[in-house]
């Protein structure tokens, strides 16, 4: 009998085609799903490091788990053996992503670089005493600050005195005179607005006391003052049709009064940048008797200022007035000893401009009428000259501060 013949191969002609496909589907879904379950399983750690997948992010996963206990291969443009950079020490505060680089740093555009007349200092006008006060609303005096600003004007010097009487209600005025300002037509608070919307454009305001220890037959004191005898015998002919009486303040109470007057201003209106004196401080040389009152005005000076000082020291006391020469000869005022913060010299004589630069190259500035505009290409380009002061001689402060735009846009 022939011996039995053994079957073969692995016997898969007698497994069901049906269980065959069943395992093909198993197997190919294993495959798939192979990185899941092996996170279930937690096997992976058992894994060399060569056979772990790599998951990449996707749109549904941003960012790839991390898996616990195992250290991250450090980036090579980042490498902590080769970078230059320090150590930096964390600070204490968390950030929400330690790992997220910083945001650059836009940098801040350069500033364009400044003209000649926009590198002066004080690049002023003065205004009259009336020009802001006569019916002017506040929206009037702000946008007035800024039509100055606008034309290139970065200081205001407005009148606050004068003829012998405040711009603001005063209660030296008020208890010396029985009265309590100027006569005129204002708003109490025309001053504060016109300091408010200055600073907020980045200007300043300097109270003017036009005409200073000087008054003439239409001020409201000119009376009280004759019938005291605070006036200095004699007129003051300084400037030709204009006849002037000059207080004397060698009198107590003369004096005591300007102090009083000083004191409450800086007091009254804090935030003022400056106040600024003219060639009005002082007595002309031809008033008769020839008397030498140099030495009482500066006595008078220093005081007043130093009263000043002690009230609000944050307020500079600037002078506009003739060169030092001049202004001892022909004024009796020997500014160089009263104390004050800034000089301003007066160039209003074009005869003697070259003469009067020359002094004003050694102070603070130069003061100009408008109708030497035709000047300002030659005092921008002196880097000596500090500062410069346009006065509205023509009584027209708008029409000037467009001129001077104009004639420092031309000749930039």
């Amino acid at each position: 009998m022939p011996a039995k013949k053994e079957k073969k191969g692995c016997g898969c002609a007698s497994i069901p085609i049906s269980l065959i496909l069943v395992l093909l589907g198993v197997g190919y879904w294993g495959f798939m799903q192979r990185d899941t379950l092996l996170a279930h399983l937690n096997i992976r750690q058992f894994l060399p490091n060569n056979q772990q997948s790599h998951q990449q992010p996707t749109p549904s996963n941003p960012q790839p788990p991390t898996p616990t206990n195992l250290t991250p291969t450090p980036s090579p443009s980042v490498s902590v053996a080769t970078s230059p950079l320090e150590p930096v020490t964390p600070t204490q505060t968390p950030t929400p992503n330690p790992q997220a680089s910083p945001l650059p740093t836009t940098p801040k555009p350069s500033p364009s670089p400044q003209t000649p007349w926009q590198k002066k200092e004080i690049r002023g006008i003065y205004l009259s005493r009336y020009q802001a006060t006569n019916n002017a609303t506040e929206k009037m005096i702000r946008e007035r600050v800024r039509y100055y600003r606008d034309q290139g004007i970065n200081t205001i010097i407005h009148g606050v005195w004068g003829n012998g009487c405040t711009m603001y209600p005063s209660e030296v005025m008020q208890q010396t005179f029985g009265y309590n300002s100027c006569p005129n037509k204002f708003q109490e608070q025309w001053l504060e607005w016109l300091i408010d919307e200055a600073h907020k454009q980045g200007m300043e305001v300097h109270a003017y006391f036009e005409k200073g220890i000087k008054i003439d037959k239409n001020s409201p004191i000119f009376d009280r003052a004759i019938a005291q005898r605070w006036i200095v015998p004699g007129v003051d002919k300084t400037y030709a049709g204009i006849d002037h009486y000059l207080l004397d303040v060698e009198l107590p109470d003369v004096a005591t009064f300007f102090k009083k007057i000083l004191v409450e201003f800086v007091q009254k209106y804090p935030t003022i940048d400056a106040v600024q004196w003219d060639d009005y401080l002082g007595y002309h040389a031809d008033l008769p008797g020839k008397v030498d009152r140099t030495t009482h005005l500066t006595n008078f000076v220093q005081q007043m200022i130093a009263d000043m000082k002690k009230a609000n020291p944050a307020v500079s006391f600037d002078l506009c007035h003739h060169n030092p020469y001049w202004s001892k000869r022909y004024f009796a005022a020997d500014w160089k000893n009263w104390n004050v913060d800034r000089v301003f010299i007066q160039t209003y004589n074009d005869d003697n401009f070259k003469q009067e630069l020359e002094y004003a190259e050694n102070y603070a500035g130069v003061a100009i009428s408008d109708q030497q505009l035709y000047r300002l290409k030659e005092l921008m380009n002196n880097s000596k000259i500090k500062s410069i002061l346009v006065f509205p001689a023509s009584g027209k402060p708008e029409e000037a501060a467009a001129s001077i735009k104009k004639f420092t846009s031309i000749n930039q």
